[in-house]
């Protein structure tokens, strides 16, 4: 089995491929649409495959359009599971990230004195997740320093693991800014002391290639709104094979497990144990079409382009007066974090959106450990996408200013 990492360096994006990409994303005709990281636009073709399957649930029913198009629907975990180099099995379909987070989470056997490791940079709904099961189960929560960089310091997460350490959950890319955590060496250090390893990927998957051998990570979780172009509503969760001989889900039914006797189930045997029997299957339709479209273009062509439009939004950026780009890292994703003295972010947003600009902003509750570190206030981000060209940056610029100006 190979991952889109491991097929070759693919070949950057032409000219004439994005603008044929850009026909074919109907939001850009009407939307300067920078925020891939909140929810990027769908493609003609994914909304399409979700407007024709609700179309044909109208038709003939829910029940029997689901059984028409049960190949392509099944066909949706073999899709994923190249994404990520998994196997089918190893995946959960689920209707959003932090529901396959969650479901990998609370799966867990935590108990009084269980230590779990995290970083700095962890989701706000990751971190609540972490001081619910502290407050009902008594395990016990622990930040892993920064390096200078800002990046999860490995060094220190080696040196912080001991026999009471029964979880290493890191978010890869956080919410509030470009920063790549150290994802594959973080899960190096968890393989080494047979430690398991929760990533957050939700930010991740469908900007950059994703290999969950490489990774090392037990589970890893994603949506499909943001950086894979696909509907809300959807996400899905990769559990890695040998958890699944031994993991439970904290909720089960009657799809995840068969009931075999009176007082007796079964679990199923693969990684679908941790969804339910209903699902929005118009919206994993057009999933599936976003996960097939991404890999046919090539996630380090997607990495690249994307990446690449980023650094170039930040030295714009850098030729704002008041402005200050937030970003820290080593290396650094496709959102850009910055502040703009003079502009209080959510009004600035809205006032972008009223002149069809769409950035976003983000409190610092978001990420309350690494903005309290930095003393961030409320920021605003920009999340480029392959699909967008240079002169829509040169347009929020241009706006930026004039509003700092007013």
């Amino acid at each position: 089995m190979t991952s889109p990492a491991s097929e070759g360096h693919t070949p950057p994006l032409q000219p004439d491929q994005i603008e044929a990409l850009r026909a074919a994303t109907p939001g850009l005709a009407v939307t300067n649409h920078l925020l891939a990281c909140g929810s990027a636009l769908m493609s003609q073709s994914v909304l399409d495959t979700v407007t024709n399957f609700l179309q044909l649930e109208a038709r003939i029913g829910g029940y029997e359009a689901a059984a028409s198009q049960q190949d392509r629907l099944d066909a949706v975990y073999g899709s994923v599971a190249r994404l990520v180099n998994a196997a089918p099995q190893e995946i959960a379909l689920v209707e959003n990230a932090t529901a396959a987070w969650s479901h990998a989470f609370y799966a867990l056997d935590l108990g009084p004195g269980d230590r779990v490791l995290t970083s700095e940079a962890e989701y706000g709904a990751n971190f609540v997740a972490f001081l619910h099961r502290q407050k009902r189960d008594g395990i016990v929560v622990d930040v892993v320093p920064s390096d200078a960089h800002g990046t999860l310091d490995v060094d220190a997460l080696r040196a912080m693991i001991d026999d009471r350490v029964k979880l290493i959950a890191i978010t890869w890319i956080p919410t509030n800014g470009g920063l790549v955590n150290p994802a594959e060496e973080v899960g190096a250090v968890a393989h080494e002391h047979g430690v398991a390893y929760l990533l957050d990927a939700c930010q991740a998957v469908g900007q950059m290639p994703v290999d969950v051998t490489a990774l090392n990570c037990d589970f890893l979780s994603a949506t499909g709104r943001k950086f894979l172009r696909a509907p809300r509503g959807t996400g899905f969760l990769y559990v890695r094979n040998s958890w699944l001989e031994t993991i439970e889900p904290a909720m089960v039914d009657h799809f995840g497990a068969d009931w075999v006797t009176p007082d007796r189930y079964e679990l199923r045997p693969d990684a679908r144990r941790f969804e339910t029997w209903e699902s929005a299957y118009a919206l994993r339709a057009g999933f599936g079409v976003a996960v097939e479209e991404a890999l046919l273009l090539g996630l380090e062509a997607i990495q690249h382009r994307s990446w690449d439009l980023a650094a170039g939004l930040r030295d714009r950026l850098r030729e704002v007066p008041g402005a200050e780009v937030r970003d820290i890292g080593a290396e650094r994703s496709a959102i850009v974090s910055f502040t703009i003295e003079g502009l209080d972010p959510w009004p600035t947003v809205e006032t972008l959106r009223g002149e069809n600009i769409a950035i976003g902003a983000t409190d610092p509750s978001s990420t309350w450990i690494d903005s309290t570190r930095r003393s961030l206030p409320t920021v605003m981000r920009a999340a480029p996408h392959y699909y967008n060209v240079e002169s829509e940056i040169d347009a929020l610029i241009d706006a930026l200013n004039r509003l700092r100006q007013r």
